[in-house]
C-alpha cells in the first residue's frame, strides 16, 4: 500500500506543464517542419504523462479499496476468510506493478496458511512472493517474510529438506538487514533443534551472537547466547555451559535499555540456572536462584509495555510474552516443590499455572502453551500418586494423552514420560506386570540420560518387590545404576535414589548391615539437598531394619521422624508403612495406648488408600495400563470393577 501511494505521488510530481507554440522567426522557415514535429511530440508526451498520472491515481484507488475490503473481512467477527481471499485475488487482473504483485502473493499466502487448510495454494503464493521479491531492489520486508513463512510451511508439510536451503539463502542475502538476518538465524537454529541436531543449532546461535555484537546489539547477543546455553544444557555439555552463563550474566547486568527487555533477559538467565540445578537434583542449592526468579517475574508484572521502538533494528525481539514467562516461573516452582517434597505447594502453583494457561489458550494457540500444560500435568500426576490420589492422577494421565493426540510432535517429545507415568500408576495399584511393560516401553522410547536413570531405578524396585522372578535382569540393572562408581548421570537426587534402591534390595536379601550402609548414604545425600521424600523413605526402611533386628529404641528413633516428615509432605504410602511399624513397636514395648492410636491411624490410611484404589481401577482410563505401542488410544472401555490385588496396600 505504501509503495502504491509513493508511485502515485511521484506521478503527480512529474506531471508536465502545457507547451506553448510560437510562430517561427524570419530566416528560420527551413526549421518549420522540424518545429511542427517537435511541437506534436511535446503535446503527445504531455498527454501520455497526464494519462499515466491518471492511471496511477486510479491504480492507487482500486488497490487501496481492495486491500481495505480484504482487511475488513479478515478482522470481522467471525473472520470472513473466503471474502478476504477473493478481494486479494482481484488485484491480479489489473496487472499491478511487481511490488504490489509480490506483496499480494505474500498476503494471500499468509492468510491461507494461518486461516485455512489449503496449504497447496498457500505454498504457491508464498513461492511466487519469494521469487518475485528477489528481483526487486530494496524490498527486504516482503522478501524475507515470504522466506520465513514459506520455510514454516515446508516444515509443517515435513519438507525440511526444502526449508533448510531456503533459509540459508535468505540468511546469506540478509546480512545488510540486521532484524531479518537475526530472525532467520533464530528460525534455522530452531529447525535444527526440532530435528535434534543440536550441534548445528549451537553453531548458528554462535554466528548470531557474533553478528549481533558487530552490529552493536548486546541485547540480541544475550538472546543468542542464552539460547545456545539452553541447548548446551540439553546436551549436558556442562563444561561449556558454565563460562557461557557467566558471560551472559555480565551482559545482562551491564546492558542498559528497555526495562521489560532487561528483566526478560534476567528471567531467561535465571530459568536456565534454576533448571540446571534441578536437573542436577540440587534442590537446596537452587533456592537463592529460584527466589531471584520469582522476584524478577513480580517486577516484570508491574512494568508497562513501552511502545517506543528500539533505535537498533537488531533489538526488535522478545524472548517470551510476559504472560508466558509467568506460567514458566510457576512451572519451575512446581518442579522444585515436587523434588523437595512440598507437594501441597506444588498443587497450589499447578492450579495457578493451569488457570493462567486456560485463559491464554482462549486467545493464543502457541504450541509452547501445550508443552507447558503437559509438563505441569506430568509433575502434578507424580504428586497425586504420592499423596494417595490415584484416580485423579489417572484422569490427568488421560488428559495428557488427549493433548498428545492433538500434536504428533508433542507426543514424540513426551511419549517416554507418558509411559513412565503409567508405570508409576501401575506400581501404585500393584499391577507389577503392567508396570514392567510400561517402564520397558519408556526405556525403548527415551535417549535422555536422566529420564533413563529414573526409569531404571523404578523398574529395579519393581523387580525387587517381585522376588526371584527376574534375578539376572535385576542384577544387570543394579550394576548399570551403581551409585558407588560409574553412575551414568550427574544428578544428586537420582544418585541418592540409587543408593536407596540398593538398600531396599539388600533389605529383601536379608543383608541388613549392607542395607544400613546404603540407606545412611541416601540420608546423607538427601539431607544435604532437602530431598524430603527420600529422607522419609530411608528413615522408615532403616526403622524397619532395626525392628527386625530387635533394636526397638533405634527403630523408634527412625520411624517417628519418618512419620512426621511423611505427614508434612504428605506421603500416604510412607504414612501407612510408618503407622504399621509404630503399632508393632508400641505393642512389643507394652505401650498399649500408643499401639492402639497407631493401629487406628493405620486403619484410616488403609481405608483411604483402599477406597482410592477401587475408584481408580473402576475408571475406564484404567485400561491405559495395557497400552504399550503406537499413539495413545482414543477411547477407553469401562471396567466392571478392580482386577488387582490389594494385599500390598493392607
Amino acid at each position: 500500500m505504501l509503495c502504491t501511494e509513493a508511485l502515485a505521488r511521484n506521478a503527480r510530481r512529474s506531471r508536465p506543464r502545457p507547451v506553448r507554440l510560437l510562430p517561427p522567426p524570419c530566416g528560420c522557415r527551413l526549421l518549420l517542419g522540424e518545429a511542427k514535429m517537435a511541437a506534436q511530440a511535446a503535446a503527445a508526451a504531455a498527454q501520455a504523462a497526464a494519462a499515466q498520472a491518471a492511471q496511477a491515481e486510479a491504480a492507487e484507488s482500486w488497490y487501496l479499496a481492495l486491500l481495505g475490503f480484504a482487511e475488513h473481512f479478515r478482522t470481522s467477527s467471525p473472520p470472513k476468510i473466503r471474502l478476504c481471499v477473493h478481494c486479494l485475488q482481484a488485484v491480479f487482473p489489473f496487472k499491478p506493478p511487481q511490488r504490489i504483485e509480490a506483496r499480494t502473493h505474500l498476503q494471500l499466502g499468509s492468510v491461507l496458511y494461518h486461516h485455512t487448510k489449503n496449504s497447496e495454494q498457500a505454498r504457491s503464493h508464498l513461492e511466487k512472493a519469494w521469487l518475485i521479491s528477489q528481483q526487486i531492489p530494496q524490498f527486504e520486508d516482503v522478501k524475507f517474510e515470504a522466506a520465513s513463512l514459506l520455510s514454516e510451511l515446508y516444515c509443517q508439510e515435513n519438507s525440511v529438506d526444502a526449508a533448510k536451503p531456503l533459509l540459508r539463502k535468505a540468511i546469506q542475502i540478509s546480512q545488510q538487514t540486521p532484524y531479518w538476518h537475526c530472525r532467520l538465524l533464530f528460525q534455522l537454529a530452531q529447525l535444527h533443534t526440532l530435528e535434534k541436531d543440536l550441534v548445528s543449532a549451537c553453531d548458528l546461535l554462535g554466528v548470531g551472537a557474533e553478528y549481533a555484537r558487530v552490529v552493536g546489539s548486546e541485547y540480541t547477543r544475550a538472546l543468542f547466547l542464552l539460547s545456545k546455553g539452553m541447548l548446551l544444557l540439553m546436551e549436558r555439555k556442562l563444561q561449556e555451559v558454565h563460562p557461557l552463563l557467566t558471560l551472559c550474566g555480565q551482559i545482562v547486568e551491564n546492558w542498559q535499555g528497555n526495562p521489560i527487555q532487561k528483566e526478560s533477559l534476567r528471567v531467561f538467565f535465571l530459568v536456565l540456572q534454576v533448571t540446571h540445578y534441578l536437573d542436577a537434583g540440587q534442590v537446596k542449592s537452587v533456592k537463592p536462584c529460584l527466589k531471584q526468579l520469582q522476584q524478577c517475574i513480580q517486577t516484570i508484572s508491574t512494568l508497562h509495555d513501552d511502545e517506543i521502538l528500539p533505535s537498533n533494528p537488531a533489538d526488535l525481539f522478545h524472548w517470551l510474552p510476559k504472560e508466558h514467562m509467568c506460567v514458566l516461573v510457576y512451572l519451575v516452582t512446581v518442579m522444585h516443590s515436587m523434588q523437595a517434597g512440598y507437594l501441597e505447594k506444588a498443587q497450589k502453583y499447578t492450579d495457578k499455572a493451569l488457570m493462567q494457561l486456560e485463559k491464554l489458550k482462549m486467545l493464543d494457540c502457541s504450541p509452547i502453551l501445550s508443552s507447558f500444560q503437559v509438563i505441569l500435568l506430568e509433575h502434578i500426576i507424580m504428586c497425586r500418586l504420592v499423596t494417595g490420589h490415584k484416580a485423579t492422577a489417572l484422569q490427568e494421565i488421560s488428559q495428557v494423552c488427549q493433548l498428545c493426540q492433538q500434536s504428533p510432535r508433542l507426543f514424540s517429545n513426551h511419549a517416554a514420560q507418558l509411559h513412565t507415568l503409567l508405570g508409576l500408576y501401575c506400581v501404585s495399584v500393584n499391577c507389577m506386570d503392567n508396570a514392567e511393560a510400561q517402564f520397558t516401553t519408556a526405556l525403548r522410547l527415551t535417549n535422555h540420560q536422566e529420564l533413563w536413570a529414573f526409569i531404571v531405578t523404578n523398574l529395579a524396585s519393581v523387580y525387587i518387590r517381585e522376588g526371584n522372578r527376574h534375578q539376572e535382569v535385576l542384577y544387570s540393572l543394579l550394576e548399570r545404576i551403581n551409585p558407588d562408581h560409574s553412575f551414568p548421570v550427574s544428578s544428586h537426587c537420582l544418585r541418592a535414589a540409587a543408593f536407596y534402591v540398593r538398600g531396599l534390595f539388600s533389605f529383601f536379601q536379608g543383608r541388613y548391615n549392607e542395607a544400613k550402609r546404603f540407606l545412611r548414604e541416601t540420608l546423607k545425600m538427601s539431607n544435604a539437598e532437602d530431598l524430603n521424600r527420600l529422607t522419609a523413605c530411608s528413615l522408615v526402611l532403616l526403622g524397619h531394619i532395626f525392628y527386625v533386628l530387635g533394636n526397638h529404641r533405634e527403630s523408634n528413633n527412625m520411624v517417628v521422624p519418618a512419620m512426621q516428615l511423611a505427614s508434612k509432605i504428605p506421603d500416604m504410602s510412607v504414612q501407612l508403612w510408618s503407622s504399621a511399624l509404630l503399632r508393632d513397636l508400641n505393642k512389643a514395648c507394652g505401650n498399649a495406648m500408643d499401639a492402639h492410636e497407631a493401629a487406628q491411624m493405620h486403619q484410616n490410611f488403609s481405608q483411604q488408600l483402599l477406597q482410592d484404589h477401587i475408584e481408580a481401577c473402576s475408571l475406564p482410563e484404567h485400561n491405559l495400563i495395557t497400552w504399550t505401542d503406537g499413539p495413545p488410544p482414543v477411547q477407553f472401555q469401562a471396567q466392571n470393577g478392580p482386577n488387582t490385588s490389594l494385599a500390598s496396600l493392607l
